[in-house]
């Protein structure tokens, strides 16, 4: 829980504003600190900026000027997505100046105990349901935050000592912390990922195990024991191990955690709930459920209670969900595949013909990866600035139907139209959104509405 430190009349540049940077923004006046944002657009239309105008906030916009810094500043507050590498944030570093993101300073005046969700993949789902669980506690509210869309912010003064805040976070934002505490940190698990970002593979793993640095011998670790490289970096840290499994099912792993035996999922050798309560599709996602349930049992959570909600979780939006199952035809929404390795959980959660949707941002990265997991894939319909080099990958796999389109809609409509049935529609992109969309929220909803426009305007006519 946090120290509630003073903040009056500190100097704290808030960098990057929208959802964000608003809610730091706000937190700070609220804590009488002297708040300057800067921003690289221009906010003068923006209705929120006005206010906080109004209470002393100044703003700098169009850019990020280095002149800037040499106002004394006591932290910077930044946008997750701002890299270090600009030249604005290396002049704050050589100018010693701490670089912060906002879930260090949810963390630092929190009431409530903080449980933390990071993992190259997975972390959307465990923690969607993982607050689905805490609600059925009859003490105590769970509230979400963090990487999931909910600026933690925004949630700090709600909740209270009985509350538990349950927080994605992201690479980015943990590469920001210092004093972060989550009594409970869960990693679903670690891969490559985000290099245009963190540069190597070794900073990305260093930024997500941030989540552990701070923890005590009374906090707890529940991490993915099949991936035997996290399994070795955790030990260095000081809470306790909780390991969830399905591969690898040893003493260690049935004492202290969770794990699969035949059509069952225990927890320190107790019966929780069959597999067949699980309505999510894939192995990974009984991982996910793995991850939640051991949660969900440190914090006293009843197995009636467990099974109820797992039965009754239909999966995050945009998360390989569920958008249509017409003449049979399936139609899945994997926006937030936004990597390759998100796709091949996708690829590997049907066992169906599957009629792939991809492409997007040109972070560049080849898609070699994805050959050996394209068995399956009858055709592909490939569009945005990575196009070409997908197609590669999917002509090496020997997929015969290859297409390639302007956008996503071109994408999606000839998908629908070539597919047959017993076959997957599946858009899982395996690239960021923001070549042609804003976020993959924005991305996901255009796919659903192309789909339901095309159900409703050529309807299959299959006998």
């Amino acid at each position: 829980m946090g120290t509630n430190e003073n903040l009056s009349d500190k100097e704290i540049l808030v960098l990057g504003y929208a959802k964000t940077g608003k809610s730091v923004a706000e937190f700070l006046v609220k804590q009488q600190a002297n708040v300057t944002i800067n921003d690289r657009g221009d906010l003068s239309q923006d209705p929120s900026v006005t206010l906080l105008l109004e209470d002393g906030v100044q703003i700098v916009d169009g850019g990020h000027p280095l002149e800037l810094l040499d106002k004394h500043f006591d932290m910077i507050i930044k946008n997750p997505g701002i890299p270090y590498s600009i030249p604005f944030l290396q002049k704050a570093i050589e100018k010693n100046i701490p670089i912060y993101t906002d879930v260090e300073l949810a963390s630092r005046f929190s009431k409530a105990s903080i449980i933390g969700i990071t993992g190259s993949n997975g972390k959307t789902t465990t923690t969607s349901l993982l607050r689905e669980l805490l609600t059925e506690r009859e003490k105590g509210n769970a509230y979400l935050a963090g990487n999931i869309g909910i600026p933690t912010l925004d949630v700090i003064n709600q909740a209270t000592e009985d509350d538990d805040i349950v927080m994605e976070l992201s690479s980015f934002q943990l590469a920001g912390t210092e004093q972060f505490h989550a009594e409970i940190a869960v990693i679903t698990n670690i891969y490559e990922a985000h290099l245009d970002y963190h540069h190597t593979r070794e900073e990305y793993a260093k930024a997500k195990l941030k989540i552990l640095a701070n923890q005590t011998q009374d906090d707890q670790i529940v991490y993915r024991y099949d991936n035997a490289e996290l399994h070795h970096w955790v030990k260095e840290f000081k809470g306790q191990l909780i390991p969830f499994s399905i591969e690898i099912i040893d003493e260690f792993v049935r004492s202290h955690g969770a794990y699969v035996e035949g059509e069952w999922i225990y927890f320190k050798e107790e019966q929780i709930i069959p597999l067949s309560d699980i309505q999510i599709p894939g192995s990974h996602n009984v991982e996910n459920v793995l991850a939640a349930v051991a949660v969900a049992k440190i914090k006293g959570v009843s197995n009636q209670e467990i099974s109820n909600t797992v039965r009754e979780y239909k999966g995050m939006r945009h998360r390989i969900q569920p958008v249509a199952n017409v003449s049979g035809r399936s139609f899945y929404n994997d926006s937030k595949a936004t990597n390759i390795t998100a796709t091949i959980t996708a690829l590997n959660s049907f066992k169906q013909p599957i009629r792939f949707i991809g492409g997007g941002l040109d972070r560049g990265n080849e898609f070699d990866e994805l050959i050996p997991y394209l068995k399956n894939v009858s055709g592909a319909y490939l569009y945005g600035e990575t196009k070409e080099k997908m197609a590669k990958a999917f002509k090496t796999a020997g997929v015969n139907t290859i297409e390639l389109f302007d956008d996503l809609i071109e994408a999606t409509s000839k998908a629908y139209r070539e597919a047959r049935q017993g076959e997957v529609v599946l858009l899982s992109p395996s690239c960021a959104s923001w070549d042609q969309y804003q976020n993959f929220e924005i991305r996901g909803d255009v796919y659903i509405d192309t789909i339901e426009k095309l159900l409703l305007e050529e309807p299959y006519m299959d006998e």
